[in-house]
């Protein structure tokens, strides 16, 4: 066999190996974190903390982001039924122009929400460094994740895989247009849950404890 034979079945397999572990990661997500994310505020619990999933206000070129405004109406649902008392918003604020925790919090306030309940996380640079920070910095392992469904299957899968009690709140879905590199990256992003979980990744910073009584 040639040496580029050899090549392009060296490569056709790692891309094969690539695609079977795709999918059941995939797989294993949605089916882990079925029974505990909901499209019905009706189905959750009142507890004390939602932790709302940051994202940016708008998009590069500048027009609104959907799924910030969507995650913020479900964020507003969940606190005005009563169903959280506390809201941890957490993004990234890595560059001194971009801030998305400050953002969310700035758009609920306007929306009614007091400042009081509303706590900052601006480290929370992936889904996982947000998820464990609830809990270790924040001092919450009983909390309502807010984000799309499609988000949410990874956040509670990874909340439960580290012994947090979370359950999701799925914010209403954009369009699938919209959506598409989002929802694109999410698949690889869900690889890449099982890497942490084989090699114990731990959040960027963790840092002094702020716990919400």
């Amino acid at each position: 066999m040639t040496r580029s034979g050899k090549i392009k079945i060296t490569v056709t397999s790692i891309t094969t190996i690539i695609l079977i572990f795709s999918i059941l990661a995939n797989k294993s997500v949605i089916r882990y974190s079925s029974p505990y994310i909901s499209d019905n505020i009706n189905k959750l619990n009142p507890t004390k903390c939602g932790l709302l999933l940051g994202t940016s206000r708008t998009l590069k070129n500048g027009s609104p982001n959907d799924f910030f405004y969507k995650r913020i109406e479900a964020t507003l649902q969940l606190y005005h039924a009563g169903k959280i008392k506390h809201i941890i918003v957490s993004g990234d604020n890595s560059k001194q122009d971009y801030n998305e925790p400050m953002d969310m919090k700035m758009e609920l306030i306007k929306r009614g929400v007091p400042d009081s309940v509303i706590h900052l996380d601006y480290a929370g640079f992936r889904t996982f460094d947000s998820v464990i920070r609830a809990k270790e910095i924040f001092g919450q392992n009983t909390f309502i994740i807010i984000s799309q469904k499609f988000h949410n299957e990874r956040a509670v899968f990874i909340a439960r895989k580290n012994g947090i009690e979370a359950f999701g709140y799925n914010a209403q879905e954009v369009t699938a247009f919209k959506g598409f590199k989002t929802k694109l990256r999410e698949l690889f992003a869900r690889n890449k849950v099982f890497i942490d979980l084989i090699f114990g990744y731990k959040p960027k910073f963790l840092g002094s404890k702020i716990p919400i009584k």
